[in-house]
């Protein structure tokens, strides 16, 4: 097993390269409760934020490490009052700012507000196509009819729009009524995302996990969409990984292109690498950006390929999918470093394949709502 604090002799390369976008959670504050929420399940209390001063100099420093874009998000980022001015100082340092929102707090002048201050994009999450479910899941009621809503106000405000679609076995037989819902609404882009099983998501991994006849069709879905919007939406969508045979190159290499910082300031290779029980992480209260990008053991540990175990070490794919996810490994195998149990090579793949026919099954219908 490789040591979660040590690095390995392949990374120079890699921290020597700048990365090009940042997740920034601006807060873990929300309105809604869904039940594959990315936040880790202890939030950050509002007082642990980082304060506006704070971003603007983190925003510099990014810039001057050589990042392109600022993904804003949180939580619900629109919770800070600040934000006008935060993204006044990604814009003003040359970042391309796109702000990842639920919608429920918007109003046509604080979307204003963000374009004047230089926001290039909005992307919109939708929980269903249909608003009784799409309620339920979110635990917010009136929060569908509201998105409609801040779609148009988007529109209206000339700003790009993405609709994010979270798709589990609760709504994924509605995934051709919410892919026409995102051409109504008059996005540019549809991220259908199937449920990735950490944290939140991984208490709820009963309730949301799809069953196999589900993504079949889901799959003819998409690619059919593919086809019939082409030129006029962009449809991103990925098999999910428990349903898959080869491990996705994820976050295109582990802390090699992205970096996500969380409220207080903890800078972390992937968004959900908090889910690695026994890694630490730096914070930008104690250390500069630059730092922590090329030198913090735990961006240098899964770098690279010399930390990979057989059979990944001397796997054919090793270079294409760099071993896959290490937060999927963790959740899964108990081992960060372990191969991703996705992998049809790895020994635990027949114990991920059961996992999903078990959940898919289980037919219980209730959620843990994040709280």
């Amino acid at each position: 097993m490789t040591s979660l604090e040590t690095p390995t002799k392949e990374t120079a390369s890699a921290w020597q390269r700048p990365p090009v976008a940042m997740l920034t959670e601006l807060t873990h504050r929300c309105p809604l409760q869904c039940p594959y929420c990315s936040n880790p399940t202890a939030l950050s209390r509002r007082s642990d934020e980082l304060s506006t001063e704070e971003w603007v100099d983190i925003f510099r420093q990014a810039a001057a490490l050589g990042v392109l874009q600022v993904h804003l998000s949180g939580g619900e980022p629109t919770a800070r009052t600040d934000l006008p001015e935060l993204i006044a100082a990604a814009s003003e340092n040359g970042l391309y700012t796109n702000l990842i929102t639920a919608g429920v707090l918007l109003t046509p002048e604080k979307i204003k507000a963000y374009k004047e201050s230089g926001l290039d994009h909005l992307q919109l999450s939708i929980q269903d196509s249909e608003a009784a479910n799409a309620d339920r899941i979110a635990n917010y009621k009136g929060g569908h009819a509201k998105k409609l809503t801040v779609a148009a106000w988007v529109r209206a405000a000339g700003l790009p729009l993405t609709v994010n679609a979270v798709v589990h076995r609760q709504n994924l037989d509605n995934l051709q009524a919410i892919i026409e819902l995102a051409v109504e609404l008059g996005a540019h882009r549809l991220e259908i995302a199937h449920v990735q099983y950490y944290g939140w998501a991984l208490r709820n991994r009963a309730a949301l996990m799809p069953t196999a006849g589900q993504v079949e069709r889901a799959n003819a879905v998409a690619a059919a969409a593919n086809e019939t919007y082409r030129g006029r939406l962009v449809i991103d969508y990925v098999i999910p990984d428990y349903y898959a045979k080869r491990p996705k190159r994820c976050m295109d290499g582990w802390g090699s292109q992205f970096f996500a910082i969380t409220p207080r300031g903890l800078v972390l290779p992937c968004h959900a690498a908090e889910t690695i029980t026994g890694m630490t992480f730096s914070s930008l209260r104690e250390h500069k950006l630059d730092w922590i990008w090329r030198h913090d053991s735990a961006f240098q540990c899964f770098r690279g390929t010399d930390w990979m175990p057989e059979p990944c070490r001397s796997c054919a794919y090793r270079d294409r999918d760099l071993g896959g996810c290490r937060c999927q490994a963790f959740a899964i195998v108990g081992d960060a470093a372990a191969t991703d149990p996705v992998c049809d090579l790895s020994p635990h793949h027949n114990l991920l394949v059961a996992m999903a026919e078990d959940d898919a099954t289980s037919g219980t219908p209730h959620y843990h709502h994040r709280c």
